[in-house]
């Protein structure tokens, strides 16, 4: 029988972001639509030699960009899926794109708990240690793997729901799991 389970972690308090997202398509159009106003004119303002009036059109453009590609941040995901002992975690962005963040087997990992525990803290505090944050919500039940990858010592915090703990507890190497 095939263990598989499948989870997306959404924000909680979305109000502020979803506020800034509708803001952000505001930006998008005011700013774009001055620059093309500006730009339009073109050809009067180099026949007057006024080059200062390009530049606030050339970063009102360039603000208008910059917000349209990254403004579906604010409606962020994580989604991590469970098979078999492995664990694939990618970041979702307004559910159009996904970017996947890796995959780890849970028989290599060293150390895997809740990280309000004292085990946690140890090993945050080691020395050249790589904390990847994967969670949205700080209030969450969070919690923590530990694991070498090619020498390099990693951690990676998620957000895990309490099925897909009782999960990877389940095909854990024994002692590996700590309060």
């Amino acid at each position: 029988m095939d263990f598989f389970i499948e989870e997306a972690v959404v924000k909680k308090k979305r109000t502020l972001d979803e506020v800034i997202y509708y803001f952000s398509w505001i930006v998008i159009a005011v700013c774009g639509l001055y620059a093309v106003m500006v730009f339009s004119s073109l050809t009067r303002i180099i026949a007057n030699g006024d080059w200062l009036a390009l530049i606030p059109a050339v970063l009102a453009g360039a603000m208008a960009v910059w917000v349209y590609f990254y403004h579906d941040q604010l409606r962020m995901e994580y989604e991590y899926t469970f098979t078999n002992g492995s664990l694939d975690y990618a970041r979702v962005f307004n559910n159009k794109r996904r970017k996947s963040l890796g995959s780890l087997n849970v028989r290599t990992v060293e150390a895997f708990g809740p990280v309000n525990g004292s085990a946690f803290k140890r090993y945050a505090s080691m020395q050249g240690i790589r904390i990847d944050r994967w969670f949205l919500n700080r209030e969450a039940n969070l919690h923590y793997f530990y694991f070498q990858k090619a020498g390099n010592k990693r951690m990676i915090v998620l957000e895990p729901s309490d099925e897909l703990i009782e999960a990877i507890r389940h095909f854990l190497p024994h002692g590996v799991y700590q309060e």
